[in-house]
This record gives C-alpha cells, structure tokens and sequence, in this order.
C-alpha cells in the first residue's frame, strides 16, 4: 500500500485516504478528517511579492534569533514586539510594533558561504553552473500568471547587484526593469527640447524600418521578444503611469519615515509600484558583511535602524491602505553570520543557521518558526532551505509548484526545485 500512496499526487492522494477510511473506519468518523482538510492552509492569497534582499549576510543573533545570557550575544538585546512572548532585537522597534504581521523563520540553512553562490541559490533554488542562468521569482510570476500592466513592467530591481540573475533562461520580455538610484526614479524618461513628438514618432517609424529587413530574415521568436521589449518601453514612455516612479510625488514626512538613504526610498518606491498595480519589486539593502566592528555606530545598529525604519513602515502603510494581505513581503538575505564574535569583532560567514522573516499575502503573522540550537550555531528544529523558502512563496502566490519548465537546452526546472513550501507559515 504504501509504495502505491507514495506514487499519488496530493489532491489523489487526500481521496485515496478518504475512500479507505470509509471503507474501513465508517462515514461516522470521516467528519475529523473532513475538518482537517478544510484547515489545511489555503494558498494563492498573495497577488504581488515584494522582496527585500540583505546583502552580505544578515547576523541572526542580531536581528531575529537572540540568545540571551549566552556569551555568543554579544551587545545586541531583545526588545518585546506586538505579540505577546515574542522578542527580536533592539535595533528593530519598528518592525516591532508590527510584529502581528510578521512570520519570522530561525531555521533557514544554506549550502555555501560565498555571497555570489549563495545570493544565486537564495534567489533561485537552483546551484549555479556554467550552462544555464536560472530565473529569479518576479519573471517566474509573470511567466505562470501573464501581464499585469499594459504599461509597466512586471518586475523592478531596485538596487541590485550586477550579478542578479533576473529572467535568467526566459525570453527577453520577463527581464525586470533596473532601477540603480530611486531617488532618480526611471532616469532618462524626458526628451531633450529639441526632440518634440512628431520627430521622435519619425525616429522610432525610421529606426523600425531599418529593423523590419532583419527581422524578417530572423523570424524567431526571440527576435520577435526583443522587438516586444522595445514597443513596451516606447509605451511607457508615453504613459501617464511614469509618475507612479516620482518619489517628489510623496509628503516629506513620509519620506524621512521610511529614511532617506537608498534602501528606505527603495522601500517607499516598491510602495508606490505595489498600489500602481505591478505584481513584484525587489530592493536589494547592501553593507551586511560586518567581520569587523559589528557594535560601532556606524555597522550593526546604523544598517539595522536602515532595516527597521523601511520594512516597518512598509508593513504599517501597505496594511493602512488595505494591501498587506495581497502582498507578500519576503525579507531574507544569502546566509548568517558566525555565532562567536572574532578577534575583530565581527561576525564570519555562517550558512548552517540564519533567519529571514515573511509578511503580509496569506501568511499567519505574529509566530516565530523554526529553531536554532543554543549556541546559534546549528539548526536545531524545522531546517528550511532557500528551496523551501522559495516554494512557500510561490504557493503563497498560488503559482505550480510542480509545473515543469524547459529551458532553451531542453532541461526541465520548476518555480522552486525541490522545495517543500511550509504549510505552517500560510
């Protein structure tokens, strides 16, 4: 029996167990089973995703999973949050506050403790090799749910690194659109003076004609997705969604709330594209590689006060405008840092244990998930792997887990590799 169950997916496999407890059990006792099926989570809540990725590797101790009186510590201390019994560190207050929205997870463990190999993996599932460059999660929504815009694009990196993996092995029309500053917004949207609409409409039909020979030559899909991406980007040239790039268009207040520096207006714009309907923005917070000096002003508590100020008020406002429960929030980073504190003061690389925290879109707020040993060294309860991690986003957003896409070698892989999403977190 059990060989056959195994081989069932998880819908026939739910029936085959129900046509055998009432065979054997009687009807009378299906209603418990009935009950445990109508709580198992249900998926597909979230509609956009905004991930936030700490670059250089987040220290767990500091932030998510303290260990107080443990002499791995160091200075950081646990502060209470807005769930009773939850404790996470002093440098976020303001995540703090919020804490009822947010699931963190103490548990998360990696392969690699270089930040290249593990920044590919968290944001992939998949290793990197030499043949294939794997998609990120916002061109994989937009290959399984389609266009949400006519005019924006569906995924926007904001601040991230030139390494990124962005649509990887998808055609040209799922790349993310880069944004480097966004204090700058969309850079070289306006038209010079002299270029009024008539003379550029001439020089995009001019320039299109020198195209059509070539591609009626190349008649190939990736050439025709090239000259998709290029229509696209004249479109929103001329759109009035632009605006929704402009963060002159927000109060000064709210901006000095979410902090003025890259990583909070980085926030603030993900805002914006969220409520202007785009279904993923990704802000990318650098400076977490702290083997020196992890206590001076100027490393741990300075990133962290740039952390907390962001996501909290990214939480609180997308909550006040009755988004945060369509979209998902992920905070994660590509490994922790070393429990002991070294010569220099500083925490190393440490990809056996580390912590990331998800909100907002179908997730069950307010709970801490997983556990670390006592030392912080080690995984110690419910280890999650970025493959984990990255099919519980995708069953948040409702996309298959199982589907199989090839790429253009033929080989097949899927949203999430081989992860199994966390039904505890949904």
């Amino acid at each position: 029996m059990k060989p056959t169950l195994a081989k069932l997916d998880g819908l026939n496999r739910r029936r085959f167990v129900e046509y055998a407890a009432k065979s054997a059990l009687g009807v009378g006792l299906m209603s418990g089973l009935d009950q445990a099926v109508a709580a198992a989570p249900e998926a597909g809540k979230a509609k956009r995703l905004i991930y936030l990725f700490m670059n250089g590797g987040m220290t767990h101790l500091d932030t998510f999973d303290l260990k107080p009186g443990h002499e791995n510590q160091g200075e950081t201390t646990p502060i209470s949050t807005s769930v009773a019994g939850v404790q996470i560190s002093q440098f976020l207050p303001t995540i703090a506050s919020q804490f009822e929205h947010v699931a963190a997870i103490r548990s998360m463990y990696t392969q690699t403790g270089a930040h290249d190999a593990g920044e590919y993996l968290m944001r992939t599932s998949y290793e990197q090799i030499a043949t294939t460059v794997h998609p990120s999660m916002g061109p994989w929504i937009q290959k399984f749910k389609g266009r949400q815009s006519k005019n924006l694009p569906d995924t926007v990196l904001i601040s991230a690194p030139a390494r990124h993996p962005a649509a990887g092995f998808f055609d040209p029309v799922y790349s993310p659109l880069p944004i480097g500053d966004p204090n700058r917004g969309l850079e070289n949207t306006v038209p010079p003076a002299y270029l009024t609409g008539d003379s550029f409409e001439k020089r995009v039909n001019l320039i299109d004609a020198f195209d059509k020979r070539f591609r009626d030559k190349f008649n190939v899909r990736k050439v025709k997705t090239y000259t998709d991406l290029y229509s696209e980007a004249t479109s929103l040239l001329a759109s009035d969604e632009l605006k929704a790039f402009d963060l002159n268009e927000e109060e000064a207040a709210d901006r000095d709330r979410y902090g003025r520096d890259s990583f909070g207006q980085g926030c603030l714009l993900a805002r914006r594209l969220i409520e202007n309907n785009m279904r993923c923005v990704e802000v990318t917070c650098g400076g977490w590689d702290m083997h020196n000096s992890i206590y001076n002003a100027g490393t741990l508590p300075s990133r962290a006060n740039i952390l907390d100020k962001a996501v909290g008020n990214l939480i609180k406002d997308l909550d006040e405008r009755g988004l945060l429960a369509e979209t998902l929030i992920v905070l994660t980073t590509e490994f922790g840092r070393s429990p002991v504190i070294n010569y220099n003061v500083g925490r190393d690389h440490h990809p056996a244990v580390f912590s990331a925290a998800l909100a907002g879109g179908g997730i069950k707020g307010g709970q801490l998930y997983g556990k670390s040993d006592a030392e912080g060294h080690n995984v110690d309860e419910n280890g999650v792997s970025p493959a984990d991690l990255n099919a519980t986003i995708a069953m948040a957003l409702g996309l298959p887990l199982k589907e199989v896409i090839k790429s253009p070698t033929g080989r097949p892989f899927t949203v999430a590799h081989d992860g199994n999403p966390i039904t505890a977190l949904l």
